[in-house]
């Protein structure tokens, strides 16, 4: 039997541990996951003759060491800042790794050493990163083999609530890490290249530079400008494009009440807030409030903002119950950041007959004989249930495909490295069809860059 070691056993393990389970016996895999709690493991394996779950505590290098020695390959599901020592232990170890996690400079450190001892250490093969990255260079090769030459290149990736499940006024449900939701966009500004210039949108203007899509049978998205969108202009070999940005999606609406806790400084995690234990969730909006002998907290609120009472946007605060005097913060020593995401998560979270939804949508502009083309792509993933869901297999599948794809030899390159290369990205896209991960394409007019950020 081959093993596979998978660290960690999250909400992304459903897809990836099913995956690997029916194909253990056609393929000959042991699948252990390892993980400090065992038990969503336990659960996601059942009685399979092929799986066993153990408890790992990561931090224990001993016990780290063994479980990577027995295996044939380690699959990392773990917050990204703990990948390097699985890493350093899987090159000492000659193992090949794979993980969803953005290439960090102690990663890319290892690159010499991989590629020394022939091992193949695949990063960002999730969803975004790791979809986003096949999907985009399938088109752009395809593109420059045909004579092309790339003059825009625009994508954008949302985690949002299926429609059946899409329930509140802001339209919106957690489906991923709320921590990095809330602190979206924060550290530095956006940057992008809009018709040969650099363009900036600092964080307190973020959220109202919005861009607007239409997708097929799912109707109107808007999206923000992600931190750095020339951070895979050369690796994508987009050197002398014109225009390239990337963003999150959201339904149009959310970007402009979601600007209200980034003007009052909700989002803020620089510091903390005293007593913020006893604070209720009515004492925290007041927090960032004048102080008035008479007003109350809603009436300073919406003054303070200019925001009309038949405003939708206060309909959405109203119903984040964050006016709520007897509801209780409940966390010490809290940063703004952490208090609002807990008020959030008592509205946001996905109840268990939640569904959610993965949207993408890549839109290329290129020149070929004279002449200038689009091409529009999507795909909208559906979950299934609370534990099958959209984020789970648009993350977890990449992971399982390409982890096989490895045991295999079918990805032979060895290094540091995202799926990028035709090598990598051609079977998996393929063999992620046939899960219903499909992108539609379509040839339209060339409309260039969006009016509304010019």
């Amino acid at each position: 039997m081959r093993k596979i070691l998978i660290i960690g056993s999250g909400k992304s393990a459903s897809y990836l541990l099913k995956y690997l389970l029916d194909k253990s016996i056609t393929e000959s895999l042991f699948i252990t996951v390892a993980d400090l709690n065992i038990e969503n493991a336990q659960r996601l394996i059942g009685n399979h003759q092929n799986a066993k779950a153990m408890t790992l505590d990561v931090f224990d290098d001993h016990s780290r060491v063994e479980a990577i020695k027995s295996a044939d390959i380690v699959v990392s599901m773990l917050p990204a800042r703990f990948h390097i020592e699985v890493a350093k232990n899987c090159i000492s170890l000659k193992k090949h790794m794979v993980t969803a996690s953005y290439v960090s400079p102690e990663m890319q450190a290892l690159d010499e050493d991989a590629k020394a001892n022939g091992l193949i250490l695949m990063n960002e093969i999730g969803v975004d990163p790791g979809i986003d990255h096949m999907s985009a260079m399938q088109v752009l090769d395809r593109i420059r083999d045909q004579g092309g030459t790339i003059i825009l290149f625009e994508s954008f990736t949302g985690g949002l609530v299926a429609p059946e499940s899409d329930n509140n006024l802001w339209n919106y449900k957690f489906t991923w890490n709320p921590r990095n939701v809330v602190v979206a966009g924060q550290g530095s500004a956006a940057k992008f290249l809009q018709e040969g210039a650099y363009k900036y949108i600092p964080y307190n203007r973020l959220f109202r530079r919005t861009e607007f899509l239409d997708i097929d049978g799912f109707g109107h998205f808007e999206a923000y400008a992600n931190r750095d969108s020339l951070k895979y202009q050369s690796v994508y070999g987009l050197d002398n494009i014109k225009t390239l940005y990337r963003g999150t999606m959201r339904r149009v609406g959310f970007s402009r009440a979601w600007n209200i806790f980034v003007i009052l400084g909700m989002t803020d995690d620089s510091y903390t807030i005293d007593d913020s234990e006893n604070m209720s969730y009515r004492d925290f909006v007041n927090a960032f409030l004048p102080y008035s002998p008479s007003d109350s907290v809603e009436l300073k609120l919406r003054h303070a903002l200019k925001i009309d009472q038949d405003d939708i946007v206060w309909d959405k605060l109203v119903e984040l119950d964050i006016f709520n005097g007897k509801k209780r913060v409940e966390l010490k020593k809290a940063t703004p950041a952490q208090i609002l995401q807990k008020i959030l998560m008592d509205s946001w979270t996905l109840t268990k007959d939640d569904k959610d939804m993965i949207v993408m949508y890549h839109k290329f502009g290129y020149e070929k004989d004279g002449k200038q083309y689009q091409i529009d792509a999507n795909m909208v993933v559906l979950g299934d249930d609370h534990t099958y869901t959209a984020m789970a297999k648009t993350v977890g599948l990449p992971v399982a495909i390409a982890t096989l794809a490895i045991l295999n030899g079918k990805i032979k390159t060895p290094g540091v490295q995202i799926p990028i290369t035709k090598e990598v990205y051609q079977p998996i896209l393929q063999e992620l069809e046939t899960f219903g991960i499909i992108f539609n394409e379509k040839e339209v007019p060339y409309l260039g860059y969006n009016p509304l950020n010019n």
